[in-house]
Formats: C-alpha cells, sequence, structure tokens
C-alpha cells in the first residue's frame, strides 16, 4: 500500500523571526519511504537539522519579513496491517525499568498527575496490571470525554479534560497518558498523520493526530485513545512527555499561520505531483 502525506503551511512575519519545526516523520515497522518528505521553503532560508532530547528531528530556521510558505510532499509504502495488538505484554515493576523511561512517570505541563492520583486508582487500581489496563484506561477516556474541534483550547490539562469532559485529540491522550503514570505505567505522547484508511472518512478537513505509547514487556506501543481502534498507515513525526514537547513550529516573535493545510491518503495507482 502507498501512503501519499504532506502539509502546507503559510507563514507571515513581520520581522525577522527565529523558529523551530517539528515535521519530519519517523517511520515506523513495515514503512519505507518512496519519496522523502523534504521541507520545502518558498524563499530562500538556511536550515540547521538537529535531534532533540526526545529523539525526534527538528529544523532550525530565521524567518525573513513577509511572508513564506513551508511545505512537503511525500510517500511511503505501508505493509496495510493493523496496528498490532500484543495481549500479553505486562506492566513493569518501576525497579525495572530502563532509565530513560523514568521520566515518563512523571508529571508534565500537560498531564496533571498530582490531581488524577486518587480517581486513577478509584478507577483502575484494582484492575489486572497489564495491556487490558491500559485498554480498559482508553476505553473509558474513549466514553468520558466527547471529542469536537470547537472545544479546542491550548491550555487545557488532563485533570481539565476529565472534570470537563470534552476535548480534541491531543486532550484525550493527555487524560490517558496521566491515568497510566498515575498508575506507574509508563506512557508518553506522540503526534503524527493519521489518515481515514479502512475506516469511515470524516467530513472535518485533515489535521495532524495526537495519541499515545505505553511502556509494556519491555518495549513502546501505540494507543489511541481518541479513536480506540487499531488503525492502518500511522506515520509518527514525534514523541515527548506531552504536546508541549512536540509542536509543529514555535516561534520565537511574531509569526500569523496564515494557511494549514495536513494530508494523509492511501494513494495507489495515483499519479504524484509535488506540492511547492
Amino acid at each position: 500500500m502507498h501512503i501519499r502525506f504532506g502539509y502546507e503551511l503559510l507563514y507571515s512575519t513581520p520581522v525577522p523571526t527565529h523558529m523551530i519545526l517539528m515535521l519530519n516523520t519517523h517511520l515506523g515497522r513495515g514503512q519505507t519511504y518512496v519519496i522523502a518528505d523534504k521541507m520545502q521553503l518558498s524563499r530562500s532560508v538556511p536550515l540547521q537539522v538537529y535531534t532533540d532530547g526526545f529523539g525526534n528531528n527538528c529544523t532550525r530556521l530565521e524567518l525573513p519579513s513577509g511572508p513564506t510558505r513551508i511545505s512537503a510532499d511525500a510517500m511511503i509504502e505501508d505493509s496495510g496491517a493493523l496496528e498490532p495488538v500484543v495481549a500479553t505484554a505486562r506492566e513493569h515493576p518501576v525497579r525495572e525499568l530502563p532509565f530513560e523511561v523514568l521520566q515518563f512517570l512523571l508529571s508534565s505541563r500537560y498531564c496533571d498527575t498530582e490531581v488524577l492520583m486518587a480517581e486513577a486508582w478509584r478507577l483502575f487500581g484494582h484492575l489486572p496490571a497489564g495491556w487490558n489496563r491500559v485498554q480498559a484506561i482508553c476505553d473509558f477516556v474513549h466514553q468520558h470525554v466527547a471529542f469536537d474541534y470547537r472545544f479546542a483550547r491550548s491550555t487545557r490539562t488532563a485533570s481539565e479534560t476529565y472534570f470537563e469532559r470534552q476535548g480534541v485529540c491531543r486532550d484525550f491522550a493527555h487524560l490517558a497518558i496521566a491515568l497510566c503514570r498515575c498508575l506507574n505505567i509508563p506512557a508518553r505522547y506522540c503526534t503524527g498523520y493519521l489518515g481515514d484508511i479502512g475506516v469511515p472518512a470524516a467530513e472535518a478537513p485533515m489535521d495532524f493526530a495526537g495519541c499515545m505509547e505505553v511502556y509494556l514487556g519491555g518495549q513502546w506501543h501505540l494507543f489511541d485513545p481518541r479513536n480506540n481502534q487499531r488503525r492502518i498507515g500511522r506515520i509518527l513525526i514525534a514523541r515527548g512527555r506531552d504536546a508541549g514537547d512536540v509542536a509543529i513550529s514555535t516561534a520565537f516573535g511574531p509569526a500569523c499561520l496564515q494557511l494549514f493545510k495536513v494530508w494523509t491518503d492511501q494513494a495507489d495507482g495515483q499519479e504524484f505531483r509535488r506540492v511547492g
């Protein structure tokens, strides 16, 4: 299966503005590039690429004053398989966890575990440890929170999502992550592309999708409390403690996003024309 994906962003900057972009993908198992997601700019701007502390690929640049279009149009070959279920994956006692995993047990900007600790143990502490308990958390979040783009708020924390019972995909992920961490299950935030492959097409415009990875059985496993089903063709961009670590753009000065387009579609038999 071939999947075409990409983005088109238009920023307007009244003065030269330094920025960090996090838009390059990390391919998963069963995925290979057919056409790499090379970033294209409408103006000649030097780019510096580096890897952050979570292993994400970041691009550092300074936009001159005026409008600048940033885009990529790429394609991968994907196995077409659903994301795997490993029902036997076990939880680890904290003493067994690798050092680099411990940070994903801690409270973070959007995953305020201190507020949710008692509720997490009341709701899920009695359940058998392991994959099925994490799935029970996802089931709860999926049913407890109403999804609507009108409910988007960049400052909403996991506990606010719990009590307000509304949000967007990042809020679903933050709440599930926080509940896992309260139970000493390492969990981290992920963002990426998720097309409507194998499911009914959504009417809303395409956007980047938030989900989570949970450390069970000695490795990271993906869960999606917003959709709460295994999906085909997800392409990850970045991972971090929460959405604050994986912003697609961070501007150190005035920058107005005037255009935002994202696409990811099954592309077998389609002619490829690069955007940008």
